[in-house]
């Protein structure tokens, strides 16, 4: 098929506008802007953090959960704000270093609690077999061990997100006053 001249300048505006927007687009998307806010949400998610971490220490877990929860649901929206500077900034080689180590830890931390989780879960299949057995105390310390399995594993994984959320704070450590 063979164009016209009037569909060929029809074509070429149509793409010089779509140009255009896309131009337009980038334009709004390329720098985010620093607001107070902004700083104010990463000094709130710090804050969680470090008290997420010290109800981990006194062994409040529920707390420290919710605590980890809060700070990630900051860390989000920030990583919303500054998708696009996210993608361009570098790091410093140290930044890079810590980073890594802080996700070798969190991965690390993670593994360990699927492992306690997987033998707690084996503990609890073996206190039920008990039970069915009619061996009420072994039964019941088998529970006993899977409850303290199942606990140390949550608090495997809390402590594993913690190290995730300390990679998110040095990120963002640009934010801070």
């Amino acid at each position: 098929m063979f164009m016209s001249r009037g569909n060929c300048g029809i074509c070429v505006l149509a793409l010089a506008l779509a140009l255009t927007l896309m131009g337009a687009g980038w334009a709004q998307t390329a720098k985010p802007t620093f607001s107070p806010d902004h700083a104010i949400l990463y000094k709130r998610a710090v804050g969680l953090l470090d008290q997420a971490e010290q109800k981990l220490k006194a062994g409040d877990l529920a707390a420290a959960k919710s605590l980890v929860k809060q700070s990630n649901s900051l860390f989000t929206l920030l990583q919303k704000e500054y998708a696009s500077m996210l993608a361009e900034r570098e790091l410093s080689p140290q930044e890079d270093e810590q980073l890594a180590i802080n996700q070798k830890l969190a991965d690390d931390t993670h593994a360990q609690a699927d492992r306690l989780m997987a033998t707690a879960a084996a503990q609890d299949k073996k206190a039920q077999e008990l039970e069915a057995q009619r061996q009420e105390a072994d039964s019941k310390a088998s529970y006993r061990q899977s409850r303290d399995g199942y606990n140390r594993a949550q608090n495997l994984y809390v402590r594993s997100e913690l190290h995730a959320l300390r990679n998110q704070q040095r990120i963002f450590r640009f934010l801070a006053p």
